[in-house]
């Protein structure tokens, strides 16, 4: 399986939360990371969107179908979204546009087994992949990509 965690792209600040859409160059952010993401999901690839406007005008940037998943609103933990994405055993690729800190929390569990307050930069992605090695689950990293690294 292929798991994508897509932190959003720059928002305003203040006002209600779910309600803050992307900023100028937050709406760049996500179609420079969209272009990327594109050469690389999956044709069957399932995107999972926060009911955030910020995360759903970040995912609008790859022009795909996505389904907007409550399980992963704002206040989500890493245990809802392990269950929406139902990571390791789902077939093909999940992407995931959510937020901090829950993103970060759910590398750190992936990636180290251990809960950690790690941090993705809004607009980051972090590819994933699950495999059985010697009888064992292995969380293998593709790759980490700040926004940034794009310009």
């Amino acid at each position: 399986m292929d798991l994508w965690l897509w932190r959003h792209a720059e928002a305003v600040d203040g006002g209600d939360d779910l309600a803050r859409p992307l900023t100028k160059r937050g709406r760049k952010q996500a179609l420079r990371m969209a272009d990327w993401l594109l050469a690389r999901l999956p044709a069957d690839c399932r995107i999972l969107v926060s009911p955030a406007v910020r995360t759903r005008q970040t995912a609008e940037a790859l022009g795909l179908p996505y389904d907007i998943c409550p399980e992963i609103a704002p206040a989500a933990g890493v245990e809802s979204l392990l269950a929406a994405s139902a990571w390791p055993s789902a077939g093909g690729g999940v992407l995931l546009v959510g937020h901090q800190p829950a993103l970060g929390q759910l590398l750190a569990q992936l990636l180290s087994g251990e809960a950690a307050a790690w941090s993705l930069r809004k607009g980051s992605v972090c590819w994933l992949q699950s495999r059985q090695r010697g009888g064992e689950m292995q969380t293998v990293l593709r790759a980490v990509l700040p926004v940034e690294c794009l310009d």
